[in-house]
């Protein structure tokens, strides 16, 4: 069935008398919903103040809680933001001097699909990097640096193209590098073989469009995973059926891909937001638990211990 449009008055009526949930400030409500809309705030962050069964808000639980959980949601993506922007940065900075070194700095060199890992098998997603790299330099453009190029010197330098370039493309323009590129960028990140790096940067490439776009993050999940890395058995990170239960393909894993590819300074001050954030939470939203949470976000319980291991 469609869903019917309800007016700020009804949806507050509807969450109070059906659901159950405590609303003692109507006035302050209505103005949250206009600020954030009812599907943003209820429907995006409802689920841990629930009974599974009746569908029902626990007993107490407060409208400002959920507020309190959307807002703790929405300090989550600005900060894992900032740190997975320094490895963007240090990404596309690897990446078009290793590329450049090797092919010049002529546009053509990185629109050549042949100067890419060209087998039949990656044939098809090279064909289609290129066409966005292309794209990406392309005029008219809303980027003036690109038009400035082009315009004045017909040639896009790698460098320069690379600040109109996704994360998502450096990814793949890494993923598809001749082998000698990759295994100069990879020693650059503490050793990780290359696959590794490509995994780990997957990763927090799909979280920082989460991030971006600003949806849902605590509860964040795909379908690729990180390998198995030595902080997970170090953290005894508990298996089933052969598979670590977390930190492979949901937030946690974010966080382990990111131990590996920032500073030990810069982690040290992610890590103490990123506890200070959940604890604030938990203080101000008694009604959900730090086991809950920690389970939702993909968290071990002893994650904060990350920093007391070698990577």
């Amino acid at each position: 069935m469609p869903k019917t449009f309800f007016t700020y008055e009804q949806q507050l009526n509807k969450l109070q008398n059906e659901k159950q949930l405590t609303i003692t400030n109507l006035a302050y409500a209505e103005e949250v919903l206009e600020k954030l809309s009812y599907y943003s705030l209820i429907g995006g962050y409802k689920n841990l103040f629930k009974h599974p069964a009746s569908g029902n808000y626990i007993y107490g639980v407060t409208f400002e809680e959920i507020v309190a959980f959307y807002y703790f949601d929405e300090e989550l993506r600005t900060l894992f933001l900032k740190y997975i922007l320094h490895v963007e940065r240090h990404m596309k900075s690897m990446i078009s001097y290793y590329f450049c070194e090797k092919y010049g700095e002529n546009q053509s060199a990185y629109l050549d699909e042949h100067n890419y890992n060209l087998s039949k098998k990656n044939a098809h997603e090279v064909k289609r990097l290129v066409n966005s790299l292309s794209k990406s330099i392309s005029v008219p453009s809303s980027y003036a640096y690109i038009t400035h190029h082009v315009n004045t010197y017909g040639n896009v330098p790698l460098w320069v193209a690379m600040n109109a370039i996704t994360f998502g493309q450096v990814s793949k323009m890494y993923q598809y590098a001749p082998t000698d590129i990759r295994t100069k960028i990879s020693k650059r990140f503490g050793g990780l073989t290359e696959k590794q790096l490509h995994q780990l940067i997957t990763i927090v490439a799909r979280c920082r469009n989460v991030c971006a776009h600003g949806e849902r993050l605590y509860s964040f999940r795909i379908r690729e995973t990180i390998p198995d890395m030595p902080l997970h058995d170090k953290l005894k990170i508990v298996k089933k059926k052969g598979q670590f239960v977390s930190g492979k393909s949901d937030l946690f894993a974010a966080v382990i891909a990111l131990r590996y590819l920032i500073g030990n300074e810069d982690f040290k001050k992610f890590k103490r937001d990123l506890l200070r954030l959940i604890n604030d939470t938990l203080k101000k939203c008694p009604h959900i638990s730090k086991e809950q949470l920690l389970k939702n976000m993909g968290f071990p319980e002893n994650w904060d211990k990350i920093l007391r291991y070698k990577k």
